[in-house]
């Protein structure tokens, strides 16, 4: 690594995004390049160059060679892989920036193996392994979960999108055209996504979110800001699967009537979804991620009745505090 050799003022804030967050095309360009999945082929070592690059700009406004665009670019590689509370180096596979790559090899096999109890078990599972990663990873906090709720989640979460993809491919039967069976791994999904976030981030529910004012110093914990930051994340969940997995069942509805897709088997089928979904999922990140700011405000006197007491005896000129809802 270079050695960071100048000092530049600037009122450059990097601990916010370039574009702003105020509006959705900003936050957009933010996720775009937040989950940009070649920010997970970079090696242990540049991510500890952005890293020193991103705390010593922080810490005394060094700028590194290369200068603004440098130092962008260094946040953006930094905070793919940290988490923003607790400054921790993400597990690779449960990163965002994984989202693209692993998201469309699962969703590739949901959709190609979708038939027998035990396609649907297989796939379903591999899809919750991920989902618990990506839930555990990008939680909102900076508490270790205890190993029970991990396990809960993951299990209830399994076992909810087993149940929902059988059920509905029995209660359907013969008696629907065949592209609505196509659809029933996402209904499975999305099941499984109103309970594996919720069960994954559960302490939230008991102890609440961190609460902070503007300048970022906590407040206190607040229950009802967890509630509304796991709805959050739950719908942008749904969104970013959305797209892929209603349109690839469309779109190989179309191909499979071409006499070079017909006889295709169902693994060579798996990596034309699997490509199409990518295709999908490119775009659907960063737009899911970008639907709600990560950083959320929440008015004073929405919070619960004793934090909003504590806030207004500690200064009562605060009338909007603000929290990490987690991705």
């Amino acid at each position: 690594m270079r050695t960071i050799s100048r000092k530049m003022n600037s009122d450059v804030d990097i601990t916010k995004s370039r574009w702003g967050d105020e509006t959705f095309i900003g936050r957009f360009k933010h996720f775009a390049r937040l989950t940009d999945p070649f920010n997970c082929l970079k090696s242990d070592q540049q991510l500890e160059d952005a890293k020193n690059i991103v705390h010593k700009y922080k810490s005394d406004g060094t700028m590194p060679p290369g200068g603004l665009e440098a130092l962008w670019s260094a946040k953006y590689l930094y905070e793919s892989a940290f988490h923003p509370e607790t400054g921790d180096k993400q597990n690779t596979v449960g990163r965002m920036s994984f989202q693209v790559p692993g998201g469309m090899a699962i969703t590739g096999i949901l959709l190609a193996f979708y038939k027998s109890p035990l396609e649907i078990f297989l796939g379903q599972w591999l899809n919750q392994s991920f989902n618990a990663f990506v839930n555990f990873t990008n939680r909102s906090g900076d508490k270790p979960l205890p190993d029970s709720v991990i396990l809960s989640a993951y299990l209830t979460a399994t076992s909810l999108a087993t149940a929902t993809s059988i059920g509905l491919n029995k209660t359907l039967g013969p008696r629907a055209p065949p592209i609505v069976g196509r659809f029933v791994p996402f209904a499975a999904v999305a099941v499984a996504n109103m309970v594996n976030i919720p069960c994954m981030r559960s302490l939230e529910l008991k102890e609440g979110v961190v609460i902070v004012d503007s300048d970022g110093n906590k407040l206190g914990q607040s229950v009802t800001a967890a509630k509304r930051s796991i709805i959050t994340t739950t719908i942008s969940r749904i969104c970013i699967a959305a797209p892929g997995m209603l349109m690839t069942p469309i779109i190989m509805e179309q191909l499979e009537k071409k006499p070079y897709i017909k006889g295709l088997s169902q693994w060579k089928s798996c990596i034309l979804q699997t490509v199409i979904v990518g295709s999908f999922l490119v775009a659907a990140v960063p737009f899911g991620c970008a639907l709600f700011a990560q950083k959320q405000s929440i008015a004073v006197d929405a919070l619960e009745e004793d934090l909003r007491k504590a806030i207004m005896e500690k200064d009562s000129t605060i009338k909007t505090v603000y929290y990490n809802k987690g991705l």
